[in-house]
């Protein structure tokens, strides 16, 4: 009798051993999916990678020549870097800096380092000032004084203008790697002759100089002034050609794809000074063109 009951006991005990080995095994089961340690981690997604460019930057500094200082839009002969397309804080304009970083924004992290005249030689020296302020994005539009010369001959070389933009994002990048910059195109300096020579105020005042490489003696159609003009035309588009190969070298850089110069702009969309610089009207387009590239998605 007593030998029966302990091996009862025995049976007994061994039963519940192979109930609690079997508990165990589905707890263990259900605690990680009924799969190998690690097969869930395995299936969580990757982290996201930061994108290369930001579509909302956080501080704007414009770089190039009068067209980004405003120059006749307001008054005659007078830089107006309040309505510039890129930085001003022109209600008319919205400009590129109001845009990204609101009006109270742009007063205190926008700057403009452009200059009434300048070629692309001087864009290094005003991107070196440029960096000192660290901005997330340089603004960048320049070409237009180097068509505009007072002869063909005059204009600069394409691989000297070449040579002058890639000597300005190098000084971008010794000092901010990881800044943005938005290149736009130079404007169709054909298209303003045919344009403005409509006005025969106009037509007068560009006889003082203004871009005589293509405006002077407007009304000429003889076979010199067409070649004339077709020379400064070709110039133009190698200097975009120029613009967008560079600015593809580097991954933090962004050009307008000939926005600009594709643009057809009317007699309301240049300084009724000059029949030459943008109008308060003009600039907004451009401040547009400026935006919808820099907060377009991409990589």
């Amino acid at each position: 009798m007593a030998q029966a009951t302990r091996r009862r006991g025995r049976r007994a005990r061994a039963v519940l051993a192979v109930v609690a080995a079997v508990a165990f095994g589905v707890a263990g089961c259900d605690a990680g999916g009924g799969q190998e340690p690690g097969a869930a981690a395995s299936r969580t997604p990757p982290p996201r990678p930061t994108p290369l460019w930001d579509t909302r930057p956080g501080s704007v500094a414009a770089v190039g020549d009068s067209i980004t200082r405003g120059f006749d839009a307001c008054t005659v002969l007078t830089d107006c870097p309040e309505v510039s397309w890129a930085t001003g804080d022109s209600e008319e304009v919205d400009s590129l800096a109001v845009r990204l970083l609101g009006r109270a924004g742009a007063a205190g992290r926008s700057w403009n380092y452009a200059e009434t005249g300048a070629r692309m030689e001087d864009l290094p020296e005003q991107m070196a000032r440029a960096v000192r302020r660290r901005p997330e994005l340089v603004a960048v539009m320049a070409g237009a004084n180097d068509a505009c010369r007072e002869s063909v001959s005059a204009m600069t070389p394409v691989a000297e203008f070449r040579a002058d933009f890639e000597a300005a994002l190098r000084t971008l990048r010794e000092a901010l790697p990881k800044a943005q910059v938005y290149v736009a195109s130079v404007p169709d300096l054909k298209r303003l002759w045919s344009q403005g020579r409509t006005n025969a105020l106009g037509k007068q005042i560009w006889k003082l100089g203004i871009c005589p490489s293509m405006l002077g003696d407007a009304d000429a159609m003889d076979t010199a002034a067409v070649e004339r003009r077709a020379a400064v035309q070709q110039r133009v588009e190698d200097y975009n050609e120029v613009l967008r190969e560079v600015c593809a070298e580097d991954r933090r850089c962004r050009t307008d794809d000939g926005e600009v110069y594709a643009y057809r702009f009317g007699t309301a969309q240049l300084s009724r000074w000059d029949w030459f610089h943008p109008s308060v009207e003009g600039q907004a387009e451009l401040a547009e063109i400026a935006y919808r590239t820099v907060t377009a998605p991409g990589p």
